[in-house]
Order: C-alpha cells, then structure tokens, then sequence
C-alpha cells in the first residue's frame, strides 16, 4: 500500500488556509478564492472526501490542484477524455505546476518516461484514463508511490441513467478499497438527484462532504426556436449574432455533422467537423485547431466537448434535441466560460420529439431504463415548451429555485399563451377516428380537409372529422401536435410503424374534463444579418487608447502561443489581457497584481508585456 503525505499537525491545519491562498496568488495568479473553493480545499488538504458540483468555469479544478499542492505525493486525476489531457497538462507547465500524463495515445517510451518521473517523486499531478487505471499493472505502480489524492474529474460518467456514461468509471470503487486513506474528491457540473444518489453510492463516498453550488450561468442566454429551415436558420444566427467568433453546433448524427459543416464552409464561415467516425489524426487535428485558433466553430455529435477549457466559446447551438436536461446543461455550459457574455442556441420541432421517442423504445434497454429515458425527454420537452422564464425551468430541474431571469428568449419576448382546448379536442378525435393507426402527415392530411390521394385511399374524406382543422395552417397544426407529445396527450406507437395513439390523459380532454393551454404558433423570422468581423473586435469597458493595448496583447499572445505549440488562453485568457489593458503596468509588480498572473508567468512573460505597454505609452 502507498504511503500518504497527511497534514496530522494542529499548527499545519491552522496555517493551511494561508498556505492554500499563497499557491492560488503565487502559482495561479488570482487573489481571492471564489464560493465554496477554500472550503474543499481546507477539507481535502486534510484528508477529507468531497463530491463537488459546480457550474462549467466555476474553477472545479483548483479544488483538486491546490490540495494536490499542500499535501504529500502526487494528485492522481482521472479523466475520461484523453484527446484533452495534453492541454491540461500544458496549462499547468505553463504555471510551473509539474504535471503529466499516462493515456493510450502515448509511445511505449513515453510512458515510461512518466512511469519513471511519478515513481522519482517528480510530478505534483497526473493525468489518467480510468482504463489505464484500472490495469493491474497501474494500480501495482501507485501502490509504490505517496499519493497525494484522487480526484475523479466528470463524475456523472458513474450514472448508468445519466447521458455520459462510462461503464469503467463504475469500477473505480476500487480507489476506496485499495487506498482508504487516501482522499478522494469527485467533481461533475451537472447532476441531478439521481445521478448524485448515484454517484454516491458507486464510489463509496457515504462519507463525503457535498458542496453543490449554484447551477445558473447568469452570462448564458437560453433562446430556443422553431424549427423551419434549420441550417439557414443556423447560418443567420451565426452571422446576425456571433459573426467570426468560437461556436460548437452539435448534431444527432454523423452525416448531418458533416453536411452542416460543408454547409457553414459554403457560406464563408470556418467551420470544422467532430465525429466519433472520423479518423482519428483528423478528429485530433480539428480539436486542436478550434482549441488553439480564433473564431472556428465545431460542428459534431456530443462525442466532442467534455473538459473543454477553451474560455472563449461564444455560443453553443443544437440542431437536435438533446436527450435530457442535463444533457443539454452539459453541452451548452462550454460557452462563455470567460464569464461574459453566450448564446445557449436551439432549433426545435416535431420530428424531434418523434426521433427521440423512436430511440428510446427501439433500444435494448429494460422497461426501467426506457422510463427513466422517457422522464428525462419529458422535462426536456416541457423546456422547450414552457410559456415562462426557461431559466427558472432549468434550474428547476436541478431543485434550485430562481426567479424569471430577464434574459432568456421567454422573458425578452414572451410567448403568447392562448386556450387550445378545442383545437387539441380536434386532433385527438381525429387520431381516434382513423383508428389510431396511422402518423403524424397522414393525421394532420385529413384533420385539414387535404384531398390526397391516402386520405381517399381509406375513405377518410368521409370521417366526421375531415376538414375540421382547415382553419389553421400546417406548421400551426403540427406547433399543437408536438406540445400534445410534451403535455402527454399523444403517444407514437413504434410497434405500429409509429403510428399516433392515445394514452389515458387524452380521456379528460375529450370529455372536455381538462382545460388545455399552448403556446401559440409564431412563424420564425430571419435574423438581419450583421457584417463578419475581423479578428479583433471592440471591447466594452475599454477606452480607445486601452483597445489598441488589448489587440497588441491579442496578437503577442497568438505569436507566443504558436511558437510554444499551445492554446492561446494557455498563455493567458482574454479576462486576464483585458484587466492588463485597463491597468497599464509598468513594473513587473504592477503586473504581479493582476489576477491570472502567477509567479512562472510573470517570470516567462513579464518583461515582454510590460515592453508592450510601454510601446503603447509612448505612441
């Protein structure tokens, strides 16, 4: 068993919040801890458990990282993206942090060379794949080394129910058996009670203390629309709104990613594609092109996006309805990590909530797990349909209650709310008199009177039901029949060729028991679209004379980035430019008061920026 560095003094306990604090100012370069941070890291510095969730860019990571720092040995994380351990690892090297990583992505000789590095006591940090953990091999080489901690980074990949499964991540139960002196921190940004009852007890951490922060992302705006022609739609978006900057655009399918990134090429806009079927030198070298080059937008399945740090990601968009609130939290929390401003982007309609229904009872999963997947759709329908603040709907999902934010499309435009009692007892009877036996196009064909050649086929021109619905237009038609789908009016009857049936709710509506409320049908509008920028762009906040200072850093970062083969924000995040523009140092311990610079930084890049600003005073 490995030995373990523990922090047994009283007087080591008491001076540990200030030792936490000069790391975080020193080595990271901020000056204050945010929220619960100093709180985790007091308890797992001392050898206590955690289960931390907190939202995308609330700074997860330092809550292992420090403690990692203060105690003895290395901090062992586990991380189920090996495509982004390099960046985590060079991020840290960057701060003088001495971090590595063991992933099937690397040679025989550079394991070793990890191997050799952990076992000499050179690393504070590294990086592992559960897969790799889980070798015997693996566990042998930590049994002969002090170990610091494990965190066990995207934990709600331990959910069975959850939309990021791992089924490794299930046996890493086994840190607990084999190490039970070492302390164990497990992180996500997103799960709801289940999945965190989950998580509990799959990792044996009964014990543990949970911090849950606040799930909102005030600096997000939720906008979900019509679908109507949505790669059009898409474009104007992307060009009336988020014209040249960093976006990911997510797909159901392989094809459809492909054919929305040619598309968005098409019309001038660089746009890579991500998908599990790619080869993999490809599907690399577009993730380190949008990680490392300004306003590319990803398109992909949601294969891609977990553990991406890239701070500037402007909006995230889906052309697809995502599986599950906390699906769709997960993906659209990769935007605005920097804190300012994103769009969270969403084309909706009918044949989504068919596509999705269709999968979850054509799987081979049991009948629990298809209830479990048909809740979870349920709530994300009732998102999308909602008539009030998608925030407070949102959040609601994750028992933190809000009130209406005034920034999500249904507080800045609210939707119109009108009695459809009628109208949906219209539908409904027309689905029953054709028998419940046949789809959405041919229901709405006779509920509108439509002289097609099926309707005659089956003499449905002679129910008393045809025509009934003439007075609305088909896209009206089919806005009602997918809020039936939401409100649970309406079912699809997979076994029948998806067919439209009636499930017992119907009943009360047709008796005229139950009163019906819907958002009434808006026709989309285009966006105007706005002129593509260039790469630099006008800072709010900044003065003139602070702009020009703002893009200079902009373009040195870029250079220094590229010689180093590195992201961008490795070298420093645009927060961090912005505030050196606003305070012009012109020592290096003016600079030393700006929050992102550390002491390695400072050291490495110090007297080029206050060279810069100086440039910048004397034009």
């Amino acid at each position: 068993m490995p030995t373990t560095g523990v922090l047994t003094s009283a007087a080591s306990e008491q001076n540990l919040p200030a030792r936490a604090l000069h790391l975080l100012q020193s080595v990271f370069g901020y000056p204050a801890f945010r929220g619960s941070q100093a709180e985790i890291v007091q308890l797992v510095a001392c050898g206590g458990d955690a289960l931390v969730l907190m939202p995308t860019g609330g700074g997860k990571s330092l809550c292992y990282q420090i403690p990692s720092l203060l105690r003895h040995g290395c901090g062992i994380v586990i991380s189920p993206l090996i495509a982004l351990m390099q960046d985590q690892v060079d991020a840290l090297g960057e701060l003088g942090v001495r971090a590595a990583f063991l992933n099937s992505s690397q040679s025989f000789d550079e394991s070793m060379h990890v191997e050799r590095a952990l076992r000499q006591g050179e690393l504070d940090l590294l990086y592992i794949a559960p897969e790799r953990l889980l070798t015997q091999r693996c566990l042998e080489m930590l049994d002969g080394v002090p170990i610091a901690l494990f965190a066990i980074d995207e934990a709600h990949c331990v959910s069975q129910w959850g939309h990021d499964f791992r089924p490794e991540y299930i046996r890493l139960s086994v840190l607990h058996e084999r190490y039970p002196d070492v302390p164990r921190i497990a992180l996500t940004a997103t799960a709801d009670g289940q999945t965190r009852t989950e998580i509990i007890e799959r990792l044996q951490l009964g014990q543990a203390q949970q911090f849950i922060s606040s799930f909102d992302r005030p600096n997000i705006r939720y906008q979900i629309v019509e679908k109507e022609n949505v790669r059009r739609q898409l474009l104007d978006f992307i060009t009336a709104e988020h014209a040249g900057e960093a976006g990911i655009v997510y797909c159901l399918s392989r094809k459809k990613v492909e054919e929305t990134a040619e598309f968005l090429r098409e019309n001038g806009i660089s746009a890579l594609a991500y998908h599990a079927g790619m080869d993999t030198p490809i599907r690399s070298k577009h993730q380190s092109r949008f990680l490392r080059e300004d306003g590319i937008i990803m398109v992909a399945t949601i294969a891609f996006g977990m553990g991406i740090d890239k701070p500037d990601v402007r909006f995230v968009a889906h052309l697809d309805l995502p599986r599950s609130i906390e699906g769709y939290y997960q993906e659209t929390g990769r935007a605005g990590r920097d804190g300012l401003p994103a769009d969270a982007w969403m084309a909706y309609g009918l044949q989504d909530v068919v596509q999705q229904r269709r999968m979850i009872e054509e799987s081979e999963a049991d009948i629990t797990f298809k209830r479990m997947q048909s809740a979870r759709l349920d709530a994300m329908l009732g998102l999308c349909e909602t008539l009030t603040c998608r925030r407070v709907r949102l959040l609601a999902y994750f028992d933190q209650a809000s009130e209406a934010c005034g920034n999500c499309d249904t507080c800045l435009n609210p939707p119109v709310s009108f009695d459809a009692t009628e109208a949906t007892q219209k539908l409904l009877s027309t689905i029953y008199r054709v028998g419940q036996r046949f789809g959405a196009v041919h229901v709405l064909e006779v509920l509108r009177g439509s002289d097609s050649e099926k309707v005659r086929q089956w003499r449905h021109h002679e129910l008393s039901t045809f025509g009934i619905g003439s007075d609305k237009s088909e896209a009206e038609w089919r806005a009602i029949l997918r809020q039936t789908f939401a409100l649970g009016l309406v079912e699809i009857d997979h076994e029948n060729y998806g067919s439209l049936r009636l499930p017992e709710a119907a009943r009360a509506v047709l008796r005229g028991e139950r009163q019906v409320a819907m958002r009434l049908y808006q026709k989309p509008v285009r966006q105007k679209r706005a002129p593509v920028r260039s790469g630099s762009y006008t800072e709010t906040g900044l003065s003139a004379a602070q702009q020009t200072l703002f893009e200079k850093l902009r373009w040195w970062r870029m250079e220094t980035a590229r010689t180093h083969n590195l992201p961008a924000y490795v070298i420093f995040h645009d927060n961090t430019l912005r505030e050196i523009a606003r305070a012009g140092p012109v020592t290096l311990d003016d600079l030393r008061q700006v929050s992102g610079v550390g002491e390695k930084k400072l050291e490495s890049y110090g007297a080029q920026i206050i060279a810069l600003v100086g440039e910048q005073g004397a034009d």
